[in-house]
């Protein structure tokens, strides 16, 4: 048995303002009732939450106070993920690790931004995987990822045997993202550790499946903490062996007599993707169907009435939705 502890935290994430000493508190709160965790997850742009107007540069001090924390816990910390704005002025979404001892090791940018919602977020194009010592190995992906199987299918060719997927979804196709968590995790046979935060950082439902598609944890709609002791023989064992003895995914993959066309970009196999019309945001009355489902990128605020914006991902273009909140 080769065990490893894993904690998501969903919690609480302010549009406009930062939200790293709630993480900080939080992860103390953790550590104190749960000091057997090894790694810590908390959710996509959680410490300065989704409006990419607070892009950080990639070196600045809530990542240093991070990288403090880890090595006073002597855990493996991924702080979600943040706005990064690089020299040139491109802004991406971006997720790193840091290790029991405070140094970065591995750093990750978002490859499918949530377009076309998300905009003037560039994509990312290098997997992250990395290794824990003595463990196994674990791979990175953000949000919208896991939507293209094609992600996780390069992370697992490389060796993850957990996924660790950082999510800001406060719209109606959470349901569909759960889905699609147990179907990765069945289909690459591996741990999914999906974590969402609440308010402007989405509507929670957080959870963990491991390699059979077994749920093993679900949030509801509240703040959470779910330490959960994974076994990565397990995945190994049903790599060897099939899904409960049945399909061996990776290795009928592996041992497949076709490759796939339409990942040549000059075949022609895609032609009908051509077909769809552009990458925008639906119309009211358009075939691609109603507006009503970007009402859902945007909601509720605080008490006190203020308007803070909720979506998955960057400001949307035009004027948004918003639902107030009535004070007291």
């Amino acid at each position: 048995m080769t065990p490893f502890a894993i904690a998501g935290i969903q919690m609480h994430v302010s549009a406009l303002h930062p939200n790293e000493e709630g993480m900080l508190q939080r992860l103390d709160i953790l550590m104190a009732r749960f000091p057997w965790t090894q790694m810590v997850l908390f959710s996509e742009l959680a410490p300065f939450g989704p409006l990419p107007r607070f892009a950080q540069p990639f070196h600045n001090p809530t990542l240093e106070r991070f990288r403090v924390a880890a090595r006073h816990h002597g855990i493996w910390l991924i702080p979600g993920s943040m706005f990064e704005q690089d020299a040139d002025g491109r802004i991406y979404n971006t997720a790193v690790v840091i290790d029991p001892q405070g140094q970065i090791v591995a750093r990750y940018r978002k490859m499918f931004p949530f377009r076309p919602y998300e905009t003037g977020v560039e994509a990312g194009t290098e997997f992250c995987v990395f290794d824990v010592p003595g463990v196994g190995r674990f791979g990175l992906s953000i949000c919208y990822d896991i939507w293209f199987p094609e992600t996780t299918r390069q992370l697992t060719a490389m060796g993850a045997e957990v996924l660790l997927h950082p999510v800001l979804t406060g719209t109606t196709d959470r349901d569909a993202e759960l889905a699609i968590a147990r179907a990765t995790a069945a289909q690459f046979q591996c741990y999914v550790f999906d974590v969402n935060g609440l308010g402007a950082g989405g509507n929670g439902r957080s959870c963990v499946v491991d390699p059979s598609a077994t749920v093993l944890h679900q949030s509801a709609g509240q703040e959470d903490m779910f330490p959960i002791e994974i076994d990565l023989d397990q995945v190994r064992r049903q790599r060897e062996t099939g899904f409960k003895g049945l399909g061996q995914v990776l290795k009928s993959f592996r041992d497949r007599a076709v490759d796939f066309p339409v990942y040549d970009r000059a075949s022609g196999a895609d032609s009908y993707l051509h077909s769809l019309g552009p990458l925008e945001l639906p119309h009211r009355g358009s075939r691609a169907g109603l507006l009503g489902n970007a009402r859902g990128l945007i909601e509720g605020l605080p008490a006190d009435g203020a308007v803070e914006p909720q979506f998955k991902g960057a400001e949307p273009p035009g004027t948004p939705y918003l639902r107030r909140v009535p004070s007291g």
